[in-house]
């Protein structure tokens, strides 16, 4: 009883479980009973799939992955209730006697609980089988039996959903790709002493309904390694409305850099001249090998582009870019821009940043600026460019290049 208990606590405590906890469940339950097989299967179509196995000694009979057909084994006569969950002995069972696999084997007892997901549907079947009858089991060892079966149930109707969410945010993401759902807005990006509009920001906007902020939209396509095709098309929009702005405007447009990796890349330039275009790095994904990251971004700046590292100050990771990469701008995060007024610790980050921008020749810009303070304390710092609500909130392309023009 002991490997009974361990293998009860092990499932009740870990709610992460996988195939491992299965395996000691069926262990122990094919102990408990003195069988020789255990295992748990899941139907797909028309066939029982071996998922998950015990059977030591016997791998050449059942080992995980094997399938058979549903119409040779038991499982159909038990979910219709043809045949009991608990057979001590298959001789006293006609319809098991009828069954080619009873004799080829051998079954000679068999306990069998069907394994429903949450929705009521049955995934497979958890089950222990012994090629001797065994006139000793009784309903109680069918409880035990039930009880393993049921925890298994709630992991595997777990692990389904979450399998189920992530193709239904695959479907919904490529979807969104294909139909090109999504727009862009621009904001504002201004030289602090003139007040000069010096380029625009390309943020996405998406049409799905219901409306989701864009940082979930982009969160999920990476989630379901769709993240490059996501920006990708972004990047690609972007591209073709840089090019309705005067020449003297910039728009900055965002990548990860696994899509700064990503060979189809060079196909959307397509050989374009990037003098307007500004690439801003983001940290949606860990950079892997900087030097190869660093071979990509060169080819952007032969082309003309020039290169920022969004988010800076917000964390080791874009401080790490900011040294492997060597930006032409560096945009200090929001989170060092709020409240630079009267927090000396945030000024003194600022200080530092704008110090190290001044060594490399990099341009800083500030974000997120939302008071006339937090404004003037930037400038009084030294930094000439920045954009937030308060300078100007992101607009369509019309409104936007209207905004330039007035200044002019």
């Amino acid at each position: 009883m002991k490997i009974l208990h361990e293998a009860m606590r092990q499932i009740a405590e870990r709610n992460d479980a996988g195939n491992d906890v299965i395996q000691r469940a069926l262990e122990a339950v094919r102990t408990h009973l003195g069988m020789e097989v255990a295992y748990l299967s899941e139907f797909v179509g028309n066939d029982s799939i071996f998922r998950v196995v015990d059977a030591p000694g016997l791998e050449d009979l059942i080992k995980p992955g094997d399938t058979r057909p549903l119409d040779e084994v038991y499982c159909r006569h038990i979910l219709a209730g043809r045949l009991p969950e608990l057979i001590p002995d298959t001789a006293a069972e006609p319809i098991c006697q009828a069954m080619p696999i009873t004799r080829a084997v051998p079954i000679g007892s068999h306990v069998s609980i069907p394994v429903l997901l949450p929705d009521g549907k049955p995934y497979g079947m958890f089950c222990c089988l012994s090629p001797r009858a065994n006139p000793t089991l009784t309903n109680r060892d069918l409880n035990v039996m039930r009880m393993f079966a049921d925890m298994a149930a709630h992991q595997i109707g777990r692990e389904v959903m979450q399998s189920r969410n992530l193709e239904e945010k695959r479907s919904s993401v490529a979807t969104l790709v294909e139909q090109r759902s999504f727009s862009l807005v621009f904001q504002p990006i201004i030289d602090l002493g003139s007040g000069e509009v010096k380029g625009f920001e390309s943020l996405c906007r998406f049409r799905a309904e219901p409306y989701r902020a864009p940082n979930f939209w982009f969160a999920d396509a990476a989630a379901v390694g769709l993240g490059a095709e996501l920006e990708l098309a972004v990047i690609a929009l972007a591209i073709d409305e840089a090019a309705k702005f005067p020449s003297e405007i910039y728009i900055s447009i965002n990548a990860s850099p696994e899509t700064f990796l990503d060979t189809r890349l060079s196909s959307i330039i397509n050989g374009r001249g990037l003098s307007s275009i500004v690439f801003e790095i983001t940290e949606h994904a860990p950079v892997s090998d900087y030097d190869e990251l660093t071979t990509a971004l060169d080819r952007l700046r032969a082309q003309g582009a020039r290169i920022a590292i969004d988010d800076a100050g917000a964390g080791f990771s874009s401080l790490r870019h900011i040294v492997q990469l060597r930006p032409d701008i560096i945009k200090l995060d929001i989170s060092l821009t709020r409240a630079v007024d009267t927090d000396v610790a945030r000024r003194a980050l600022a200080s530092a940043l704008i110090f190290f921008a001044k060594e490399i020749g990099a341009l800083i810009v500030a974000e997120g600026i939302e008071t006339e303070a937090e404004l003037q304390a930037l400038k009084d710092l030294g930094i000439s460019a920045g954009q937030g609500y308060f300078l100007g909130r992101p607009s369509d392309i019309v409104s936007a290049i209207v905004r330039h023009r007035a200044f002019l």
